[in-house]
């Protein structure tokens, strides 16, 4: 059991809060940490795992890996299992020639897990392509695109897909034409078999400087209040709400959390609780360590928490771009480790 740091924040009269740090109440424990493979792995390199649990204390990951990122040989690969047994890396799809990048793993209510990526030789004009599975991963449908034609990133982007309460599904997406980044939400109100893009999210380029913003991560605190945290070049986590279910969207906003230009993603623990998962480095693309999660008891306005998952300790570390769910009571997180492994974290969070 660790007890973990305490930053508090203390609202401002222009609404962007200020941290002190004092002792916390809150613990975090690490039940499990494991890396889903060794050195033995069939690939150099590997990048942006995605999990979903299947319900039996076993759980489906997939990332993409190959010779590097952005090589033409570099694919989707999958594991399943638990901590300790693991399933060998398997090449899962391959549909051409290109690199594949950024798979999203959806276990949807319509009993099937499904997963998303994308696939381009540069992230422009890349497409999102989807299959789906009905047995926890061993067979897989024949991967489609997911809106036929697009050139941009249709659908999830990166992180998880979110289920609103009236049932319509949720795809957090960006993209980033010639360096000009820009949020939006793919929405399906028939369960995946159309979508339809909201407008892209306004946004001061004076205040949020750089390339801007991309890869949000969603949850919905009530019926139709649905909230977002994006990955920003301004050197803070920002953050977009919705009042109407996800159709339209408040002017991005930075939040008081720092942001290194890396991923994150959000696990909302029910009500205004919630946790986040980032690398609290407030310089645009800068250190990818240490791997941390820090806990909001009222929305993500403020933050009473920050816990270390693994610190890092040479400058060429990176432990980034992770994923994470809340799961009876547990927050269950993978992310890249040295672009080597993929790292898998279980944790329980005490006294919120």
């Amino acid at each position: 059991m660790v007890l973990v740091q305490s930053c508090k924040q203390e609202k401002t009269a222009d609404s962007n809060p200020e941290i002190r740090e004092e002792p916390a109440e809150i613990a975090v424990e690490t039940v499990e940490y494991d890396h889903v493979f060794e050195d033995d792995r069939p690939f150099p390199q590997c990048h942006a795992s995605t999990i979903v649990g299947l319900g039996d204390g076993t759980y489906l990951m997939a990332w993409f890996a190959g010779s590097h990122e952005k090589n033409d040989d570099v694919g989707i690969w999958t594991s399943k299992g638990s901590p300790g047994n693991w399933s060998a890396p398997k090449l899962l799809v391959k549909v051409r020639n290109d690199p594949h990048w950024n798979p999203v793993l959806f276990d949807a209510p319509d009993g099937k897990v499904y997963l998303y990526f994308k696939v381009g030789k540069e992230i422009d004009y890349w497409e999102t392509w989807v299959q789906h599975t009905e047995d926890g991963g061993d067979t897989w449908s024949v991967a489609e695109e997911l809106v036929p034609g697009d050139k941009g990133g249709r659908g999830p982007v990166r992180n998880h897909m979110l289920v609103l309460s009236n049932g319509t599904w949720l795809a957090p997406a960006s993209d980033e034409k010639d360096k000009v980044w820009t949020v939006f939400i793919d929405r399906s109100e028939d369960g995946g078999k159309s979508w339809e893009a909201t407008d892209k999210l306004e946004m001061d380029r004076g205040v949020i400087k750089g390339e801007g913003v991309i890869q949000p991560a969603l949850w919905e605190s009530k019926p139709g209040h649905v909230h977002m945290l994006m990955r920003s070049s301004s050197g803070k986590i920002c953050r977009s709400d919705s009042e109407d279910y996800g159709k339209t969207w408040s002017a991005v906003s930075e939040t008081s959390l720092p942001n290194n230009n890396s991923g994150i993603d959000v696990a909302h623990l029910g009500g205004e609780k919630l946790a986040v998962i980032y690398n609290p480095v407030s310089e645009n693309w800068g250190n990818r360590f240490p791997i941390s999660i820090a806990v909001s008891t009222d929305n993500g306005h403020s933050w009473t928490s920050k816990f270390d998952i693994e610190k890092g300790e040479r400058e060429s570390d990176e432990l980034s771009y992770p994923a994470m769910f809340y799961e009876d009571g547990h927050l269950v997180a993978c992310y890249t480790w040295n672009r080597e492994r993929v790292a898998f974290w279980k944790g329980k969070i005490e006294g919120i």
